[in-house]
């Protein structure tokens, strides 16, 4: 019985009338039938978000600074190793508390000054103190200091001895504008952070010259790394990684992916017979592979662990940080996926060779705010300032948390838009080749590619942006549903109930088993968009009522066939991962400028950008499987459940009891 008022057939290719209308092109006579412009008003929506996105785009890109990102801010609010700062600080990318007593201070509870507020300068190095007297870190040299910036970096940062005595009486009570080098110091990503072990040599120099008495608690310590161990400075430097990483980035998560999947596609076109066993194989070495490398980089064996330091430093001190606590929870969880790996591949080893037919068949922003009292000698003044001392820190505005949010929706509607484009593309050019009985050639004839993508683009953009619109919104609410969720059961952890607990989980469950039957019907309505040319809903209603028609024996081939090509994606990308690590492994990426924090967030980038490649790749497989199916299953219906059209291949494979029973009983 037809669907939707009358015999699909009769556009699809039912009568050799219509496809010998057009010999150029296959089938496309009747694909054409019928067909107008649907769905257009989403296709407007879609470009003026894309407008809107670049508008709002551009303030970031005239008002941003990536070097926020990395490095850390002075007393006057210049970024570290900025060439545009007063004074010029391009060589000078180290932050360093110069008061030990102001970062004591900031630790303690009961204090109102805060670590950013304490008088902080840029070094091109973190100072140690003198084994034989008293080393000094002065002020940027200014008024009265008669010194240029690079005098002042060649004398060590120190004039001490060229200051006068209001000025020395002034640092002697850590008021400026030198101060001592009482505590070491190591370089944790561009901050100095002090070790709570004061120099006694340099701590009697300061006490026999009448210095104030200096804190010497662990505080000043765990003050710092604190600061430099939150988790927004550890974003912030994940973020910084994805920036230094991008020829790794660009080669790893683009190019490479790009060509493994055309030798995948390849493969699987001419070697399909192996090719699931093989995909098989090389995904189990390919994440044994990507485990080790985090074993590696977790300091678990080998020894080249992943370090917080940045350049030389004692063996003997060893600091920590969220980087290599993320990378132990990473290679737990590697660990996990290796074993799941291991014992799926088991499972599926019996029903490989179900797949391996239909695979044949488808081969073919910165603020000063402060009220701390607190007093500093002011080199331009000429004397000790009490009313200016605050400190800069970075604050963002409530409208950035709302553009990046819209912008992540452009880009997730934008990716959706672009894979329903190349699948209803591919749809169209396969239903051309099934209908035609592939007479014409054995493979699908790039002039039927050229004409699936004239259709689309002319006639079905619009329920191609109506389609991967509703999926963006329902992934949106979603992830609203779920930040909610998180934030009540925070507040209300302490009055949390079994029932609130069951419901929340329920809709959580709820909401995600309808964000994946949207996506199967959006594929499957791209599919019959393509081939019938109607809008989204009414090819939507077209596809499902097949699918509930024939839901057996779409389920025997599509379950095991996705798994594979699954697979597939993962090896792809799990190689474009693998090859990040090698790259991330160089000494470009591990000292100087180009130190990253952690190899962890370019290997997840790289790895995620490699799947969407490879993705976009084997969609060809997956939509030719699709669009095969749906085409066999209106044959069979069309023709009293005995397909014309079908290869004898794909009758073996979806008509043969005996497979169902085998698929079904298991092994």
């Amino acid at each position: 019985m037809a669907l939707g008022g009358g015999p699909l057939g009769a556009i699809i290719g039912r009568y050799p009338s219509f496809a010998a209308a057009d010999d150029q092109d296959p089938g496309g006579g009747v694909i054409r039938h019928d067909r107008k412009c649907r769905d257009w008003p989403f296709l407007l929506l879609f470009a003026a978000f894309w407008v809107a996105m670049i508008v709002n785009s551009s303030f970031g890109f005239n008002q941003g600074n990536p070097l926020r990102l990395t490095f850390g801010l002075d007393y006057k609010g210049n970024i570290c190793g900025s060439r545009h700062a007063d004074p010029d600080l391009h060589e000078l990318d180290v932050r360093y508390w110069m008061n030990p007593n102001q970062v004591y201070q900031s630790g303690l509870k009961s204090s109102h000054i805060n670590l950013p507020d304490a008088k902080a300068i840029c070094l091109m190095e973190c100072p140690l103190p003198a084994e034989d007297g008293l080393n000094f870190v002065c002020d940027y040299p200014e008024g009265d200091i008669r010194l240029s910036v690079d005098d002042w970096i060649d004398r060590d940062y120190d004039y001490f001895e060229f200051l006068t005595p209001d000025m020395r009486n002034s640092s002697l009570q850590l008021q400026g504008p030198c101060y001592p080098v009482i505590f070491p110091s190591v370089n944790v990503y561009w901050s100095c952070q002090f070790i709570a072990r004061a120099s006694n040599v340099s701590l009697k120099h300061w006490q026999q010259m009448g210095g104030v008495s200096i804190d010497e608690n662990m505080l000043i310590d765990k003050t710092i790394h604190n600061a430099i161990n939150s988790k927004s400075a550890v974003l912030k430097r994940y973020v910084a990684d994805i920036g230094k990483s991008w020829p790794v980035l660009l080669l790893c998560g683009g190019f490479l992916p790009l060509v493994l999947s055309v030798i995948w596609l390849l493969m699987i076109r001419y070697f399909v017979a192996g090719m699931p066993w093989i995909t098989v194989v090389v995904f189990n070495a390919l994440v044994i592979s990507v485990t080790m490398f985090f074993y590696i980089k977790a300091g678990w064996i080998g020894h080249d662990p992943l370090t917080v330091v940045i350049g030389e430093s004692d063996p003997y001190v060893n600091i920590g940080g969220r980087e290599i606590n993320h990378l132990h929870a990473a290679s737990v969880l590697m660990t996990i996926i290796m074993i799941l790996a291991f014992l799926t591949s088991i499972a599926i080893a019996r029903r490989i060779l179900v797949a391996t037919s239909v695979l044949k068949v488808a081969a073919k922003v910165i603020r000063n705010d402060c009220n701390t009292d607190c007093c500093s000698y002011d080199l331009k003044l000429g004397k000790v300032n009490c009313d200016s001392c605050c400190g800069y820190s970075i604050r963002y505005t409530p409208h950035i948390g709302i553009a990046i949010l819209f912008h992540f929706l452009g880009c997730y509607w934008a990716t959706q838009f672009l894979i329903g484009c190349s699948s209803t593309i591919i749809a169209g050019s396969v239903a051309s080749y099934y209908w035609a009985r592939g007479e014409v050639s054995h493979d699908i004839p790039f002039r039927t590619v050229v004409s699936s993508l004239r259709r689309t683009m002319r006639y079905s953009l619009g329920s191609v942006a109506l389609g991967s619109l509703i999926v963006s919104i329902v992934e949106w609410v979603r992830f609203i549903l779920e930040t909610l969720r998180r934030r009540l059961k925070f507040v209300n952890s302490a009055h949390d109930s079994w029932f609130r607990k069951t419901v929340s989980s329920s809709s959580q469950c709820c909401l995600g088993c309808i964000d994946w039957t949207l996506k199967s019907v959006n594929r499957n309505a791209y599919i019959m968009i393509a081939i019938t040319g109607k809008g989204f809903f009414k090819a939507s209603a077209l596809a499902t009522g097949l699918i509930m028609k024939n839901v057996l024996r779409i389920g025997k081939v599509n379950v095991i066939g996705d798994v594979i090509l699954m697979l597939g994606k993962l090896c792809v990308s799990l190689l474009s991962a693998l090859f990040a690590f090698i790259m991330l492994d160089k000494h470009k990426y591990r000292s100087g400028h180009n130190k990253i924090s952690s190899p962890l967030v370019p290997v997840l980038v790289s790895w995620a950008l490699g799947y969407v490649v490879a993705k976009l790749f084997f969609a060809v497989v997956e939509m030719s499987i699709d669009t095969i199916i749906l085409s066999f299953c209106q044959d069979t219906e069309e023709h009293q459940g005995n397909a014309q059209y079908a290869p004898p291949l794909l009758m073996e494979t979806l008509d043969e009891e005996s497979e169902l029973q085998r698929l079904t009983e298991g092994p």
